[in-house]
């Protein structure tokens, strides 16, 4: 048990941002899933039921080099305001296949889905801006290969959407003031800063406070019954409605993919979810045994979910889903994979899904989406979804029910109509 400090100080809040999230779960029934196995997995994640698609608000549109970019926003039942934004091909007519774009992990929470947009996109406006937009250009370089993997997929003639999942950028929790734990964290990287000369941006010291901070997240979730995946799915999944729902966009042609814990999200939307017809997983497969003994501390609460396992091997999840299609991408020098845990997890894969359903592929190089991975995720979404438009009916049954119920599809609200 940890008293924290004793001093005169009020005890700060641990949910800083997000004080309604306690009384948003015990107000909201589970997810209902709309086969068995997707229960199942929806269960042991503990997902809150997601609420009919919200309205997404419009907040700017611009338009560089043949791709437009609309920013825009939604409100869930508690914590902040979600932020995203929707690409497309610039004049685009008719409706385009859909793809969720996933943000990956990183330990970097200042900034969720702007690593997925290309420099420039939504001007900085402060010095905290200024230093995020910095982190973003950055972490392109060193895992994205400087490109954008939202823009690069807009233009190739899809409609993609790329929110900020729970606890990242929009949808972070507030660490002005610490928790006392996590804030004994952030004291000593503190000191090691000042010893070595550094003087943090804001968005590093966010950082630093975020990545401590995710334990009492996944503690707090825990307690409320859920876990932090599943709170992470909820998000991703209300996204993937809105998506579903925008203008332009093709529901029964609809793809996820991501890099690393974005690959993971990727992979449990497509295990919920049946309005996923394409899934791409980029650099995050593997075997919970292979994680011992020494690979566990390389990886967050997104892919730790307690109780999971007895679901089965992280790569069985693919065979709770009704997607179509799977795409694994490995990096075969990965340094938070052992090359045995993706080769189990490979061979997993091929023999539980029908031949024609999953394509596995091995990459040289480390823990990175590159330029070539994603091209193949382009071309693999492109085969997956392209073709005809959706056949009569193929529209799941919940989504189906949402639009005679007059949720979708909507256009966008103006900013002023939104209270």
């Amino acid at each position: 048990m940890n008293s924290g400090r004793i001093d005169d100080a009020p005890r700060p809040s641990a949910i800083g941002g997000y004080e309604d999230w306690p009384a948003f779960m015990r107000s909201r029934p589970r997810l209902v899933a709309e086969s068995a196995p997707a229960q199942e997995l929806a269960d042991a994640l503990g997902v809150p039921a997601v609420p009919a698609p919200p309205h997404a608000v419009l907040e700017s549109t611009e338009t560089h080099d043949g791709v437009t970019t609309s920013r825009v926003s939604w409100q869930l039942g508690f914590g902040p305001r979600t932020r995203a934004w929707f690409l497309r091909p610039a004049g685009a007519s008719g409706r385009l296949p859909g793809v969720l774009a996933l943000h990956c992990h990183a330990g970097i929470k200042s900034v969720g889905a702007e690593r997925l947009l290309p420099a420039g996109t939504s001007p900085a406006t402060s010095a905290a801006d200024t230093a995020a937009g910095q982190t973003r250009t950055d972490f392109q370089r060193q895992f994205y290969a400087g490109r954008s993997f939202a823009a690069g997929l807009a233009s190739q003639d899809f409609a993609v959407l790329a929110h900020d999942a729970f606890s990242w950028g929009s949808r972070r929790f507030e660490l002005g003031t610490p928790p006392w734990r996590t804030s004994a964290v952030v004291e000593g990287h503190k000191a090691l800063w000042r010893a070595a000369g550094v003087v943090p941006s804001e968005a590093e010291e966010y950082d630093a406070a975020a990545a401590a901070h995710e334990d009492t997240v996944a503690k707090a979730a825990g307690v409320l019954g859920t876990s932090f995946a599943g709170m992470v799915a909820h998000d991703d999944l209300a996204a993937l409605r809105v998506l579903a729902g925008l203008p332009g966009v093709d529901p029964g042609r609809l793809g996820t993919a991501g890099f690393s814990g974005g690959g993971g999200r990727s992979l449990m939307l497509a295990a919920l979810s049946p309005l996923v017809r394409a899934c791409v997983v980029s650099c995050m497969m593997t075997t919970y045994r292979s994680l011992f003994p020494a690979y566990l501390d390389a990886h967050s609460w997104l892919l730790h979910t307690p109780g999971l396992p007895r679901l089965g091997e992280f790569p069985e999840l693919a065979g709770r889903s009704a997607a179509n299609r799977f795409l694994v991408q490995y990096a075969l020098a990965d340094e938070l994979f052992p090359e045995n845990g993706m080769r189990d997890a490979d061979a997993t894969l091929r023999a539980q899904l029908a031949p024609g359903r999953y394509t596995g592929s091995f990459w040289p190089g480390g823990h990175a989406f590159s330029a070539g991975m994603q091209d193949e995720a382009a071309g693999f979404l492109a085969e997956s979804l392209f073709g005809s438009g959706s056949p009569s009916g193929s529209v799941p049954e919940s989504l189906s029910a949402s639009r005679s119920a007059g949720a979708a599809p909507v256009p966008f609200r103006p900013a002023s109509q939104d209270g």
